[in-house]
């Protein structure tokens, strides 16, 4: 079951879970921490209402990608977020 969130983004920003970054290359080299990229994915965990004429594209739930430097880090209650606009997110997968 999912833990709910208990910050509501305003307007066209939303709130996202950053996936893990990589371990281990496709190769099966380990990627020690130094060298780990920050990760382009996640999961949207709340989205605002959107702008007066723009409604929503994404919902919670949604896994995104977005860009290397969108965003900002944000830590509540012991874990990581960001905080992003919808413009931010480059495709829903």
């Amino acid at each position: 079951m999912a833990k709910t969130l208990n910050i509501t983004p305003l307007h066209d920003r939303v709130i996202v879970k950053p996936a893990p970054a990589e371990e281990k290359t496709a190769g099966g080299i380990i990627i020690p921490d130094t060298a780990k990229e920050k990760p382009q994915r996640g999961t949207v965990v709340a989205a605002g209402p959107g702008k007066k004429d723009e409604p929503m594209t994404v919902k919670a739930g949604d896994t995104i990608l977005y860009g290397k430097y969108a965003g900002n880090d944000v830590s509540f209650e012991g874990e990581d977020y960001l905080i992003m606009r919808e413009s931010d997110i480059l495709a829903v997968i």
